[in-house]
C-alpha cells in the first residue's frame, strides 16, 4: 500500500513539473501570465463602477470586493478547461503502464489551484499596499471556498473528459456552458441585492456559493446570502462520481485505440 502510494506521488510529480514547463516555460514571463486576466478584469469594472459612481454603494473596497470574485470563477473555469483537455493533450504519455488517464486529469488540477492560490495572495497583497492594509475575517473560511472551486471545476472537467472518450464535440459545450455562468455567479454584485425571485434561482448555482463563501471569509462583515458546503460538495461527489466512471470507460477505449 506505501509502496503503491509512493509511486502514485512519484508519478503526480512528475506530471507537475511537466505541465509547468509546459505551461509556463515556454513564455518569457512565466507566471505573469496567469496575472494578467483578471488584472484586466478587476480593472476594468472597477473603472466602469468608478465612472457610473457605483463604488459608493459597496460597504467594502471594491478591488477586494471584485478580487474575491472574479479569482474564485477564474480558479473554477480553468480548471475545467485544463481538465477537459488534460488526456487530449498527453496522449503521448499513457503509452507509460504508470501513467494513467486520471494522473493527467488530477496533476492539472493541482497545477491550477497553486497557480490560482499565488494569483490570489499576488493580488491582495497588491490591494493591501494600495490602501496601506491588510483586513481579513476567517482565511480557514477564504481557502475552503478556493478548494471548494478547484474541485468543482476539476469534478465538471473530469465529467466532460470523460464524455469526449464517446463524442469529441463535447469540448464544444464547455463554452456555452461556462460563459453564462460568469454573468450569474455574483462575481461584479452581492447576491444580496438580486431580486428575491432571482435569489431563489440563483441558490441552484454552486459557482455562486463559492464566490460567496470566498468573499464572507475574506471581507470583514460581508453578509453572505448562499454558503452552503454541503450543497457544493454534493455537485462535488456527483461529478466526481460519473467523472470517474467515465475516466475508466475512456482508459479501455485508450488502450484498445
Amino acid at each position: 500500500m506505501l509502496r503503491s502510494l509512493l509511486l502514485e506521488y512519484q508519478v503526480l510529480h512528475a506530471l507537475l513539473l511537466r505541465e509547468l514547463q509546459t505551461r509556463f516555460g515556454s513564455h518569457r514571463l512565466g507566471y505573469l501570465w496567469a496575472l494578467i486576466e483578471p488584472i484586466i478584469m478587476i480593472g476594468t469594472f472597477a473603472a466602469v463602477w468608478s465612472a457610473f459612481g457605483r463604488g459608493g454603494q459597496l460597504k467594502h473596497d471594491v478591488l477586494s470586493f471584485l478580487a474575491t470574485g472574479f479569482i474564485p470563477f477564474i480558479l473554477f473555469r480553468e480548471t475545467t478547461n485544463r481538465s477537459l483537455y488534460a488526456i487530449d493533450g498527453n496522449k503521448g504519455l499513457l503509452f507509460y503502464t504508470l501513467v494513467r488517464p486520471l494522473d493527467l486529469v488530477v496533476a492539472r488540477i493541482l497545477l491550477e489551484l497553486a497557480t490560482q492560490v499565488v494569483v490570489f495572495i499576488v493580488m491582495i497583497a497588491g490591494i493591501a499596499m494600495y490602501r496601506g492594509g491588510l483586513e481579513f475575517h476567517d482565511l480557514l473560511t477564504t481557502m475552503v471556498g478556493l478548494l471548494l472551486a478547484s474541485a468543482l471545476g476539476g469534478s465538471l472537467g473530469l465529467t466532460l473528459c470523460g464524455l469526449t472518450a464517446f463524442s469529441p464535440s463535447v469540448e464544444r459545450i464547455q463554452g456555452p456552458l461556462l460563459r453564462p455562468l460568469f454573468w450569474v455567479s455574483g462575481l461584479f454584485y452581492p447576491a444580496t441585492a438580486l431580486p428575491l425571485n432571482l435569489k431563489h434561482l440563483s441558490g441552484y448555482n454552486p459557482v455562486l456559493h463559492v464566490v460567496e463563501m470566498v468573499r464572507e471569509g475574506w471581507l470583514p462583515g460581508y453578509a453572505a446570502y448562499q454558503t452552503s458546503v454541503s450543497y457544493v460538495l454534493a455537485w462535488i461527489l456527483t461529478l466526481t462520481f460519473v467523472g470517474l466512471a467515465l475516466e475508466r470507460v475512456a482508459r479501455r477505449r485508450l488502450q484498445l485505440s
